[in-house]
């Protein structure tokens, strides 16, 4: 009877640091972390977002690995497309910055990234889920899914997206964004 007791005991304990882990903030950070902090904090607070929202794209579009490039041609850990790259650096006046480092230098792409975020937040009203979907597939799309009545630009609406890729990279970002809100709430 006693090793029984004893073992049920060793039972909870056993459950209840397991627990303690599962919920603790710096053991989640493994399986969420985030890279080049001073870069998106940085570049976040210049633009006027989130610093998570930024991390969140971040992992959905490269999962922060530099040099990236997409089957598309998407560059480096924000995969900003070449020509919507070279339309920011003409709009953003950013001098002296070129595709190759958009591609490969993270405080560019940053920069780059943020800029072109802050814009679409403009465009939509601060409405970070229409920013997201716009992020991915364009503002025009997004604009005429809007305008149509199609998508309502919310995220309990989702499933309304017509492109399935788009639809899916909301529903990644939004829940990387909570991973990271309840991980980083120093960020």
């Amino acid at each position: 009877m006693r090793l029984l007791r004893k073992k049920r005991v060793l039972l909870l304990l056993f459950l209840g640091f397991v627990a303690i882990l599962f919920f603790n903030s710096a053991w989640l950070s493994m399986f969420y972390p985030i890279y080049y902090k001073e870069e998106i904090k940085q570049h976040a607070q210049e633009n006027g977002l989130d610093p998570l929202i930024v991390a969140a794209i971040i992992k959905a579009e490269s999962n922060y690995k530099v040099g990236a490039e997409s089957r598309k041609g998407a560059l480096g850990i924000m995969q900003i497309m070449p020509g919507t790259a070279e339309w920011i650096i003409d709009q953003a006046k950013y001098e002296k910055v070129h595709l190759d480092q958009v591609k490969n230098e993270i405080d560019v792409n940053v920069r780059i990234g943020t800029w072109y975020l802050n814009y679409l937040s403009e465009q939509f009203d601060g409405n970070i889920i229409a920013v997201i979907a716009a992020y991915n597939a364009g503002p025009t799309h997004v604009k005429n899914w809007i305008k149509s009545k199609r998508w309502d630009g919310q995220l309990n609406t989702v499933d309304d997206i017509p492109f399935p890729e788009t639809r899916n990279y909301v529903l990644r970002v939004t829940h990387y964004y909570k991973q990271y809100s309840e991980i980083y709430d120093d960020f």
